[in-house]
């Protein structure tokens, strides 16, 4: 069978009142993504005054190096979390509010970023950094990536909030999906992906046998076709018109004009292919976790026909400490389907969960190459099911070639 999370707890000898949350002052460090590239501006002026201006390209490329290199890397070496919070402290821990400023610290410290960007790729004289006229290619092709992985990561914070009742944190959820243009993904996450999860009428549910390259226009145009359908009927029950600014996913969109407008303004058209690609590239971040978070796994119909309720079995988890904090405990996914209104620090890794090989950040990767994503994830899905294939959520387009292949087991 395949690897189950833990349901670890406080040690017993640990009275509860003595229990503490071992991350809490971690879960700032998921602000070195965010503040990375204002922190590059500092070092390359260093770097200018010191003469080392032959190192400062790879300044730019520091998201993609944290995303691909050092969180796997760290994932490795530090390993799983182990601790999950007592139901005796849950409600303490829900109120503490110190941790969804940790997220709120999150937005400014993007926009600042997608400032610092713009200015970079815009600039025709960058001699204060010592560099000779502005940035060249492969330095803008970094840049773009990096302010790209701070937008796809900022879609997971814009999650995060968006699940919650408070207004304030639901309009910071848009603000935060603005620079993406993803503003969609509030509405059919919340209101489709959740109630629709690993089957397949979901987009964002992952098909055995479906690659990511598949998966990726399937979710993309899906999701926002749905979320379009869902605000529409909300519309029309409450007696609005489906093209107001009540439309939820309307105003959303409306957030991404403005600061792309803005921008544009500010920097120039020259500006706008830089916009529109690193939007691209942050949403592709996201549908690659959608697209490992649920892979090949399906809720079974019972008797009247109807899909079983949701449960830990039916979403991938790992619990690899680095990739938890960065992602604010994303990787407990079961927990978050079952509790969606739960703030990330309660979150707790479930049993009878099954578990992934090694962290988002590592499998992020993996799933660009769809013959090692199959060698490793498609025996972990056949035996989650005890190897029966006909419980698996199966690519339609595949299904004859997957039973064939897979029926005799």
């Amino acid at each position: 069978m395949a690897t189950r999370a833990l349901d670890v707890t406080t040690k017993p000898h640990i009275p509860v009142e003595r229990w503490r949350d071992r991350k809490r002052y971690l879960w700032l460090v998921g602000l070195v993504l965010p503040t990375a590239l204002p922190a590059s501006l500092a070092l390359a002026w260093v770097f200018g005054r010191l003469d080392w201006t032959a190192a400062t390209p790879v300044l730019w490329w520091i998201g993609p190096i944290l995303l691909y290199v050092l969180l796997p890397i760290l994932d490795m070496l530090l390993g799983p979390d182990g601790q999950n919070p007592p139901e005796e402290v849950m409600e303490r821990l829900e109120n503490d509010k110190y941790y969804r400023y940790c997220t709120y610290a999150f937005i400014p410290s993007q926009m600042i970023s997608l400032v610092a960007a713009c200015y970079l790729w815009t600039a025709s004289d960058l001699s204060w950094l010592g560099l000779d006229g502005g940035l060249g290619l492969i330095s803008k092709i970094g840049l773009t990536m990096t302010i790209g992985v701070v937008g796809g990561v900022g879609i997971n914070t814009a999650h995060e909030l968006g699940h919650k009742r408070e207004n304030l944190e639901r309009w910071l959820s848009k603000i935060t999906l603005a620079q993406t243009l993803y503003g969609h993904f509030y509405i059919e996450h919340n209101r489709g992906h959740h109630v629709r999860v690993s089957t397949p009428e979901d987009p964002a549910s992952a098909r055995f046998g479906e690659s990511f390259w598949m998966f990726l226009p399937r979710s993309m145009f899906g999701s926002l076709k749905s979320a379009w359908e869902l605000e529409k009927a909300r519309m029309q029950r409450i007696n609005k018109p489906t093209c107001s600014i009540h439309n939820d996913v309307l105003n959303a969109w409306v957030m991404s004009v403005v600061l792309f407008g803005a921008l544009t303004a500010v920097f120039g058209w020259q500006v706008l292919p830089f916009l529109v690609i690193q939007a691209l590239y942050g949403a592709s971040l996201l549908e690659s976790v959608n697209y490992l978070e649920h892979y090949g796994l399906l809720r079974q119909r019972n008797a009247s026909g109807r899909y079983e309720r949701c449960a830990p079995v039916h979403s991938w988890n790992s619990d690899h400490i680095m990739t938890n904090i960065f992602l604010y405990h994303l990787q407990r996914h079961s927990d978050h389907h079952a509790n969606p209104l739960r703030r990330y620090q309660t979150l707790r890794s479930m049993a009878g969960a099954p578990n992934l090989p090694s962290g988002y950040a590592t499998l992020i990767t993996l799933t660009y190459l769809p013959p090692l994503w199959r060698k490793v994830m498609d025996r972990r899905v056949i035996e989650h099911y005890g190897g029966d294939i006909t419980k698996v959520n199966i690519d339609p387009r595949k299904r004859a070639k997957v039973l064939a292949r897979y029926g005799a087991q």
